[in-house]
């Protein structure tokens, strides 16, 4: 049997708490919690939820925008932690992010030569005369915008959506990188060309066994995109699995609740199949399953005490009291199987 190959980029254990503003104010906003995930080379790894969940979070953890409260951040096994630009300036040329907004994330005031022109000199040196015409042909060549010509001096106004993108991309590419965090990078493009989006960096992944971090609220597009999906709600990882598995046989009941309210014009009412209320406030989070105030199968063990991810299937887990064997465990398990089955029904 061969081993599973060690993951590029690791996050054990991650935490992020914000504290509220106001000197009196001695709260937090629990953003994340106990986060594990592994980013592998050559995969792509989605991460589900509504907006709010905490997925964003993770990904600027990850790139290390923003300190973490507690857990580690591992690069290849290592502590990744960068102190100081130097270290900074190292980790960003192997993990680079793609923000969800492809115009904000771009320079109005400076056209497509000179955004990559001076991420090409950041992460490979200073470049010059035809060295550096030829590294800005490859970088849009890679993102299949073709010919460069038509694109290298223009300003980001005078593209697309999906052209900023593609040009943000390009930008991201010039470090060479083992890692790319893609924080909804098609959520503000239009419905025609973000399949477009997808196809370029599934092909990115094959060409260059990139490892990748899809961030979506969509759990659609990541069954079409990633290998594996993890879902998270209130700042928890509540069910992981491989993609075809989490979106056509979901077990934690937040799961078949996305899974079951993609928009039906038909039937917009009965789509919610008996979840309640709005995701709580991170400030105060409930005791126990942070779902429990919304989950109809919620009961005095779900109210006290937070479920593990529990093994329900070859690779797969979800934190739900319903699969435990504990024996004080509520006996949910056939409830939720059969909420599941009456979804695939209807």
């Amino acid at each position: 049997m061969t081993r599973p190959e060690s993951p590029v980029l690791q996050a054990v254990d991650l935490q992020k708490h914000f504290k509220l503003r106001g000197s009196r104010s001695r709260g937090v906003v629990h953003a994340v919690d106990d986060v594990d995930l592994e980013l592998h080379r050559g995969r792509v790894l989605a991460l589900v939820g509504e907006s709010g969940s905490g997925k964003s979070t993770i990904a600027r953890l990850l790139a290390q925008l923003m300190p973490a409260t507690g857990g580690r951040i591992l690069l290849h096994g290592e502590d990744a932690t960068a102190r100081g630009r130097t270290a900074f300036r190292r980790y960003v040329g192997r993990v680079q992010m793609i923000f969800q907004d492809p115009f904000g994330s771009l320079n109005p005031v400076h056209t497509v030569r000179y955004t990559l022109t001076r991420s090409i000199r950041i992460h490979r040196g200073r470049r010059r005369g035809a060295v550096l015409e030829e590294a800005l042909d490859e970088l849009l060549d890679r993102v299949q915008l073709t010919p460069s010509a038509r694109y290298i001096d223009k300003f980001p106004h005078e593209l697309s959506g999906g052209q900023r993108q593609r040009v943000a991309i390009a930008r991201a590419l010039a470090a060479d990188p083992e890692v790319l965090l893609a924080d909804e990078p098609i959520s503000m493009l239009d419905v025609s060309i973000r399949l477009g989006i997808l196809n370029l960096l599934q092909d990115l992944r094959d060409r260059l066994q990139l490892a990748i971090l899809y961030i979506t609220h969509d759990i659609a597009s990541a069954r079409y995109f990633a290998d594996r999906t993890m879902v998270m709600y209130a700042g928890r990882i509540v069910e992981s699995g491989d993609s075809e598995s989490v979106t056509q046989d979901p077990k934690h009941p937040y799961t078949q609740l996305l899974v079951r309210s993609a928009p039906d014009p038909d039937d917009l009412e009965a789509r919610a199949h008996g979840a309640r209320g709005e995701a709580p406030s991170l400030v105060n989070p409930p005791s126990g399953c942070r779902f429990n105030p919304r989950c109809p199968f919620a009961t005095e063990l779900c109210r006290i005490e937070v479920p593990p991810l529990i093994p329900v299937g070859e690779g797969r887990e979800a934190a739900c009291w319903g699969y435990s064997d504990r024996p004080d465990r509520p006996e949910l398990g056939s409830a939720v199987e059969a909420f599941a089955r009456k979804g695939e029904r209807e």
